[in-house]
């Protein structure tokens, strides 16, 4: 027990003992004064007994909740509320990202994910409004961000962080809740490999953003344009900041606040685009005297605090679900990515085993179908990566399904085509026939367990087009030059090059076998 609470319950104690002194003797007097009436007496006594009783009762309920700890000794910091449907979508999208964790094997990966994952859980409840600035390095962001910080809160103090060449400053706006991060970001489109990096992370800081400010200086570039346009297409609440207007004359200003306005009319709200000067310049006067006008923000100071005011819990809200939706889709793809790599293993696994089932056994023409054994457990494993169990009955009835599709489309003919022309090599009439059904056997085998890849990444359906459209546009992937060649090149190692060893065995034991070299030997 801390001894604040310990000092309450002694206080608590003293004063339900004064209290109950105090009552008793008053009660006693009454009661006294009241003698002549043996009812009303026995009456008062009844009342008196009930309520000491009531107050032991309270003192030892007191007592019970202190020893448990849940009694508010101190003030509870208040909840702020965002809006219900949304931070429920994002803690349902939190769970299930949490539940799907366990499927990435990259121990660094899996932690980094789950790390961000509890700062937007954590800004749920007690997270600032993150107002980022953005736009070009000369477009005057720092100067708007001083401006800014110096009206609202005097003057302006060391950055509490740095963002490569930018600084994050925090404030408190009355009548918000939730304190306000002021981000100033690095410029984008700066040259060399150093800006490219800072404009890659001030391209992240605004995907993070809930409150954006996008700074100009003059009217847009098809370059600001476009970041400006995918900013809004995922949902960020923009401000246009039209900068440096004590550069231009009354009308030009007026021009291009026109002209900005339109541009941005399908993606920004007209009254969003605002027209200040941050940092205006100094003007010499006729007398030689050096004069600098104050900064004219105000018009981007109002409607930032409307905004905030009116809208600040729905940005964090709105930001949040964004945020856990892309978390989410993040760690899908790195899923579907590791799945597909183990899948792909399987499959060059298998296309290898089939060639080596039909090198070994030659057939007069390739014919997939003695091999559907070996193609029915390609499919029930690698159905398995992605979660479907299926048994070996399922995988041969899958297999056969599309050993005829690939046959009746006539696939098992371009392929023959195809590597008979890339397998001509000196050799015996026997190892070419071998070669090309083992190579072509593996080919098709490659084009049926790329074709289930899809099958079960597509959640067990072959698309708009069916089984069909799967296998052709497998066929036209696996008919590349580039691939062509890599795969004849693997295929000598896997299927032409064991043939040939294995002939070159045969041909020495005949030659030792032979009975007229016995003879010479006599």
């Amino acid at each position: 027990m801390t001894l604040l609470r310990f000092s309450t319950l002694i206080f608590g104690l003293i004063l339900i003992i004064g209290l109950s002194l105090w009552l008793i003797d008053s009660l006693s007097r009454l009661h006294w004064q009241l003698s002549y009436s043996p009812l009303l007496g026995n009456l008062l006594l009844f009342l008196l007994i009930i309520l000491i009783g009531g107050l032991i009762v309270v003192f030892v309920y007191y007592l019970l909740r202190l020893n448990r700890g849940d009694l508010p000794f101190h003030p509870a910091r208040k909840q702020i509320k965002i809006p219900a449907g949304k931070s429920e979508a994002a803690s349902l999208n939190l769970k299930t990202l949490r539940q799907e964790l366990c499927e990435i094997q990259d121990e660094i990966t899996r932690q980094a994910i789950l790390r961000k994952s509890q700062e937007i859980e954590a800004n749920l409840v007690q997270g600032e409004i993150q107002v980022v600035v953005f736009g070009t390095g000369s477009a005057g962001k720092t100067s708007l961000v001083n401006a800014v910080m110096g009206k609202m809160v005097g003057k302006v103090n060391a950055p509490m962080g740095t963002t490569v060449v930018g600084g994050i400053y925090r404030l408190q706006l009355r009548g918000l809740e939730r304190k306000i991060l002021i981000i100033d970001t690095p410029g984008i489109m700066e040259v060399g490999v150093v800006g490219t990096e800072r404009e890659q992370l001030a391209r992240k800081l605004a995907t993070e953003a809930d409150l954006l400010l996008f700074v100009v200086d003059n009217d847009l570039r098809y370059s600001e344009y476009k970041p400006l346009q995918t900013l809004a297409s995922i949902g960020k609440r923009l401000i246009l900041v039209f900068n440096k207007t004590d550069l231009y004359t009354y009308e030009d200003q007026k021009a291009i606040l026109k002209s900005l306005r339109q541009r941005v009319n399908d993606l920004i709200p007209a009254n969003n685009v605002v027209a200040i000067a941050a940092s205006p310049q100094v003007v010499e006067l006729d007398n030689g005297e050096v004069f600098q006008s104050e900064a004219d923000i105000l018009p981007l100071l109002r409607l930032m605090a409307e905004i905030l005011r009116a809208e600040g819990e729905n940005l964090v809200a709105d930001n949040i679900l964004l945020q856990s939706l892309k978390l989410g889709e993040e760690v899908r793809k790195l899923i579907d990515l590791q799945r597909f790599r183990e899948a792909e293993k399987i499959v060059g696994r298998f296309q290898w085993i089939s060639a080596g089932v039909v090198a070994v056994t030659p057939l007069p023409m390739v014919d997939l179908l003695a091999t559907a054994a070996v193609n029915a457990q390609m499919v029930v494993e690698i159905g398995r990566i992605y979660g479907c169990e299926l048994n070996m009955e399922r995988g041969k009835e899958l297999a056969l399904s599309l050993t005829k599709t690939i046959t009746s489309l006539g696939i098992v003919k371009g392929a023959l085509q195809l590597l008979t022309t890339a397998l001509q090599i000196n050799t015996s009439t026997l190892i070419v026939g071998r070669a090309i059904q083992g190579t072509t056997t593996a080919y098709l085998t490659r084009i049926a367990g790329k074709s289930f890849i899809e099958y079960f990444r597509n959640d067990q359906d072959w698309g708009d087009g069916g089984m069909v459209a799967m296998v052709q546009h497998q066929f036209q992937l696996n008919h590349r030059n580039e691939f062509i060649q890599a795969f004849i090149q693997e295929a000598f190692l896997q299927v032409v090059k064991p043939i040939m060893d294995n002939q070159s065995e045969v041909t020495l034991e005949d030659i030792h076998s032979s009975p007229s070299i016995k003879t010479n030997r006599k």
